[in-house]
C-alpha cells in the first residue's frame, strides 16, 4: 500500500479520481467532434492512393533510368 489514499476505508484512492475525471473529459469532448462525411471520406482515401501511385511509378522510372545510365560507366 502506498500513502494513506488506500489505507482510508470509503475513501476512493487519487488515481481512480484521475481516471473517472479524463473520461468523463473524453466523453464531453467526443460529441465535439465534427466527422467528415462518407464521401469526403472515399474521395480522400482514392486520391492518397493515386498521389501515392504516381510517386512508387516516378521512383521505379527514375530508378531505371539512372540504372540504365549507370551502365554505359565502364
Amino acid at each position: 500500500m502506498i500513502g494513506n489514499e488506500t489505507s482510508q476505508p470509503g475513501k476512493t484512492p487519487e488515481f481512480v479520481k484521475g481516471i473517472t475525471t479524463y473520461f468523463r473529459g473524453v466523453k464531453s469532448e467526443w460529441g465535439k467532434i465534427s466527422w467528415p462525411e462518407k464521401r469526403q471520406v472515399v474521395a480522400e482515401t482514392v486520391f492518397v492512393i493515386i498521389i501515392v501511385f504516381v510517386f512508387t511509378v516516378s521512383v521505379y522510372l527514375m530508378d531505371i533510368i539512372f540504372k540504365g545510365l549507370l551502365g554505359l560507366i565502364k
